[in-house]
């Protein structure tokens, strides 16, 4: 019996040594497996990085180019109106123009005849916000008026006895409530 220990010891053996060196062959080729996908998923993280950063520069430079292009739209030949005339808001609209305005205050213009635009400058296929849109919008629908806010401080009072007239009420002839009444203004109806 003791030999068919022996040969069933050795067989055993030799099984587990024989598992052991597969298994190891086994673990070494999933190990250089998952390193080659490891070295695979590095590559395309570092060229995912470079295409991000490419895109971050891109609109980066497109942004300081249209913010450029709004600061000199006055200047163009495209702009339709008197560079004085326009004042530059930046948000949520580029300008707001007084047309006709230094037309007026030079004696030129009937005041009648100045004209109030919301502009905003738009390179390359950029798009109305929403708070443009709705803004645009507001203005279709004639929700516009002008407005005076009067703040006494202590120190505004006046150093002569004149009176100030109050123009915020103000309604010149012709006009039934306010300057801005599209209903009755002939001149802001197109």
């Amino acid at each position: 019996m003791s030999i068919g220990v022996a040969i069933f010891i050795g067989i055993i053996i030799g099984g587990l040594v024989t598992y052991f060196i597969l298994s190891s062959h086994r673990n070494s080729t999933v190990i250089a497996e998952y390193e080659h996908k490891i070295q695979q998923l590095q590559l395309e993280q570092q060229e995912a990085i470079q295409r991000a950063v490419k895109k971050s520069l891109n609109t980066s430079r497109a942004t300081i180019k249209g913010r450029v292009a709004e600061q000199f739209a006055p200047l163009l030949p495209e702009f339709e109106y008197l560079p004085s005339d326009a004042k530059f808001l930046g948000d949520p609209v580029d300008y707001v123009i007084f047309d006709g305005y230094t037309d007026w205050r030079d004696g030129n213009l009937p005041s009648e005849a100045i004209e109030v635009i919301l502009m905003d400058i738009k390179s390359g296929q950029a798009r109305l916000s929403k708070g443009q849109l709705a803004i645009a919008e507001a203005i279709k629908q004639g929700r516009v008026r002008f407005e005076t806010l009067r703040i006494d401080t202590p120190d505004s009072d006046r150093l002569d006895d004149k009176p100030t007239p109050d123009l915020s009420n103000h309604q010149p002839d012709g006009y039934s409530k306010s300057y801005f009444d599209f209903d009755s203004d002939k001149t802001m109806q197109k």
